[in-house]
């Protein structure tokens, strides 16, 4: 399986719409699943879509308006 990478954006509008409890929650996911050497984790300043946010980029596709949910079934789809 190839690394993951995901980045999650840290502009003050996705941080306080949410990706603060997004950062989180795949910090967590990360931990319970032992996925430490398989996902690389990185924050990024402002990507500009604000008004898609909270935003995250998996392998280079954004995904808009996410929460622990769709970031759940993001991880579960790219880790298979």
């Amino acid at each position: 399986m190839a690394k993951l990478d995901i980045t999650v954006c840290m502009g003050s509008s996705c941080f306080a719409r949410g990706n603060e409890k997004n950062l989180a929650f795949i910090e967590s996911y990360i931990q319970e699943h032992e996925l430490e050497a398989e996902i690389n984790l990185a924050g990024s300043l402002c990507e500009g879509r604000c008004a898609k946010g909270p935003n995250i980029i998996v392998n280079g596709i954004e995904y808009n308006n996410v929460d622990e949910a769709k970031i759940q079934k993001i991880l579960e789809d790219n880790l298979k």
